[in-house]
Formats: C-alpha cells, sequence, structure tokens
C-alpha cells in the first residue's frame, strides 16, 4: 500500500512509526507544512526512500493531488485539524483514491436553538456526498482513530457478539496522565479540544434522533479500569453521529473526563473569544484567536517525557442478553511510559494512531473493503480486535 499522510504532527508521527515494521506498507509519503518537523520524523524513521518528505499546505486542494498522483498512492491519510478535512476529502475523490481520516468535517451550531436542535452535524458534508463516492468505487473511512474508531469497533462486537438488545452505549474516555512543568498543557491538538469541548454535544435517542444540549452537561462519575473514578460530561464527538447509522441502541453518548480546571480555562478561552477560528485583524495582521492560543501552547508531540499516567478509551454498554440485563466496559489502556519506550510517542496521540494503521493493514489486505463513506462500525469488528495486541494495544472487557 501506498499513503499519502497528510500531517506529520504527533498522531501523524506515531501512525508513521507504528506501520515502518510492516511489510504491507510499500511506501509513505510524509508531507507537511512543515517540512523541518517532516524531517525531524523522517530521520527518527532511518529509512527515507520508503518515507519521503514533501511540504504540503493542506488548505491547497490541488496542491493535494498533485502529490497524491505524483506518488500514484492508494489512500490519502488525513492527520491534520479536521478545519481541512473538506479539502483533503475532495482531493482523494477527484484524484480517485481512498481516504481516512480520525475526526470528521465539522460541525455548525442551529443558528436560533443551539442547546437543543442541530445544526450542520459532523460529517454532514462527507454523508452528503456518499453516493458519489459508492458510484465511483472509491472508499472513506471516517472517524478511525481511538475514539472516534476503536471506540465505534468496540460498539459493534457489542451489538454482533455480546448483546440480543441495546438500551444505551455511552463512549467513556478518562485519564490520570500528569505533565510536569507547565500550568496548562493538553496533551492532544489545543485546536480540536476548544472545537469538541465548546460547541453544543449531541446526543441520539431512537425517539427522539440528534438533539443537543449545552456544553459540559449531565456530569456523571465513571469508574475507569487501572485508574479510579473519575467525573465525566457530555462533549461534541463523532461517535454519537457515527453508531446509531449502524447499530440499533436506544440512546448514544460520549463524555469525556476533563477535569473542573481545564473546563474553567475553556470557559474562560471562550468567553474572551480566543476560541474563535474566525481571523481577526489585529494591527494590520489577520489572525484567528484560537491559533494564537495553539502558538502560545507546549507541541503535545513534545510532551511524552514531562507525561505520567495512563489514559483508557472505551465503549460502556448496557442492554440485554438472553432475557437478562446486562452491562459492560470495552475499553484500551495505555500507558505513557510503555508507549514512550515502544513507539518513543506519547499515550494520548500513540492510542490514537494505532487504531488507523491496523485499519491500512486491513485494507492492503483486502480484509476490510467497500465503497461510499462509512464509519468503523460498518466493518466486522473481529479482525481488527484481534489485531490489537499484537500492535501492542490490547482491548480488554469489564463486566458488571
Amino acid at each position: 500500500m501506498k499513503v499519502l499522510l497528510v500531517g506529520v504532527g504527533g498522531v501523524g508521527e506515531a501512525i508513521a512509526v507504528m506501520s515502518k515494521p510492516h511489510h504491507w506498507l510499500e511506501l509513505m509519503v510524509l508531507s507537511d507544512y512543515n517540512r523541518a518537523r517532516a524531517e525531524e520524523v523522517q530521520a527518527k524513521l532511518g529509512d527515507p526512500k520508503r518515507f519521503p518528505v514533501e511540504f504540503i499546505d493542506a488548505s491547497d486542494r490541488q496542491m493535494i493531488e498533485d502529490l497524491a498522483r505524483k506518488y500514484q498512492v492508494d489512500l490519502i491519510m488525513n492527520a491534520v485539524d479536521p478545519i481541512y478535512n473538506e479539502n483533503i476529502f475532495d482531493a482523494a475523490f477527484n484524484v480517485g483514491v481512498n481516504y481516512m481520516d480520525m475526526a470528521m468535517t465539522l460541525s455548525q451550531p442551529h443558528p436560533t436553538d443551539p442547546f437543543h436542535k442541530c445544526g450542520v452535524k459532523l460529517g454532514d458534508y462527507q454523508f452528503a456526498k456518499a453516493k458519489d463516492w459508492e458510484q465511483k468505487g472509491l472508499l472513506a473511512i471516517v472517524g478511525m482513530g481511538v475514539e472516534p474508531g476503536t471506540a465505534d469497533v468496540f460498539a459493534r462486537y457489542a451489538q454482533d457478539y455480546l448483546f440480543d438488545e441495546i438500551e444505551e452505549i455511552g463512549i467513556r474516555d478518562g485519564s490520570n496522565i500528569v505533565i510536569e512543568g507547565y500550568e496548562f498543557a493538553p496533551n492532544f491538538s489545543i485546536w480540536t479540544t476548544i472545537e469538541e469541548c465548546l460547541n453544543p454535544p449531541v446526543i441520539w435517542e431512537a425517539d427522539k434522533g440528534w438533539y443537543t444540549t449545552e456544553p459540559f452537561s449531565e456530569p456523571e462519575v465513571f469508574d475507569f479500569p487501572e485508574i479510579g473514578p473519575i467525573e465525566v460530561v457530555n462533549v461534541e464527538h463523532e461517535e454519537v453521529l457515527l453508531i446509531p447509522r449502524w447499530i440499533k441502541a436506544n440512546r448514544v453518548t460520549f463524555k469525556y473526563g476533563l477535569g473542573r480546571r481545564f473546563i474553567e480555562i475553556l470557559k474562560i478561552l471562550h468567553m474572551l473569544g480566543l476560541d474563535k477560528k474566525e481571523k481577526i485583524n489585529v494591527k494590520g495582521v489577520w489572525v484567528a484567536p484560537r491559533d494564537v492560543v495553539a502558538a502560545l501552547l507546549p507541541d503535545p508531540a513534545r510532551l511524552g517525557d514531562r507525561m505520567y499516567g495512563k489514559t483508557c478509551a472505551g465503549t460502556w454498554v448496557r442492554g440485554w442478553k438472553n432475557g437478562k440485563k446486562k452491562e459492560v466496559y470495552i475499553y484500551q489502556l495505555a500507558d505513557n511510559a510503555e508507549c514512550m519506550q515502544k513507539w518513543g510517542c506519547q499515550a494520548v496521540v500513540a492510542q490514537t494512531a494505532f487504531g488507523p494503521v491496523i485499519t491500512m493493514e486491513l485494507l492492503a489486505r483486502g480484509i476490510w473493503k467497500g465503497s461510499g463513506v462509512l464509519g468503523p462500525e460498518a466493518f466486522d469488528p473481529i479482525p481488527f480486535m484481534e489485531r490489537m495486541a499484537a500492535y501492542g494495544f490490547p482491548y480488554a472487557i469489564k463486566e458488571y
């Protein structure tokens, strides 16, 4: 398989590092706006012929298309902030190659009732073009990271193998990771974190469909394996938009353990307008406030040696099996020290990266195949889950 990797930040680096040992990967083009960053990752990999470096501007669709054609790639792997998703998604379609991302095209709140009604939902742009992709025989796998991604695979596994009827599927994410030396240092892209945490969260209910609520709503305490109880709150996330398309459940939610201090900082950024992605004029220079915040914070890819603890991503499901109530949590637990030792990448980005890499193998071997715009739950979960331990990210199931 030949891959054009668009974006060589923390997750992009982890994707490249994890792909390197596998013979199914023939070529992976490391493309980034910061060419020096791509060259740094190339040097770490030590295989410049198999991992060539290219400059890319993800806002320039023609440049993406030209690079895909230059290297005759089979897949464009989108590993940049989702503001560029439409461009990269359309470039793959125009060139006639498959596509994968880890976060779907962006939402827009309802203009008059944002905390009750959906406006433009995550992925609406992509699913509106699903028939075009299907007619062209191309495959776009959207939302294939860890959350969304692996968590969606777990949901499909629960439906197919663990339950007769599902009452609720709740994605639950929490960690006890500490970053030394910083008052405030998110361990993932602050651009994406602001987007998903400050937008109105979406909830699915079978009798209502999709609807929204206020950010950080419905707090509850969830007991994470090997981590302990953490308060989690509603956050806008792709799983809620993906799972109901393929899995029958009465309710679907996503809740994240952000911590009260983190939530307060996000609220302050919003109050000051520093979360805005639209550019403003500052003394003759046009700049997006959110980009300024991102530039002031440390690069998450370089925080690994200051991080300690574990992060847990998983899918909590309750329903019925053989006429009896059943409740499980299917999860993947990543330890930062182990991820740094194995991959030289911190736990949060490493945990996000392994799902796309396994998916690339399944596509390369023809095990997962199809056409159109599909989420992870559209595929047989067994081949994916069988490979998780071999890739260094085993799953576990907690029964209640």
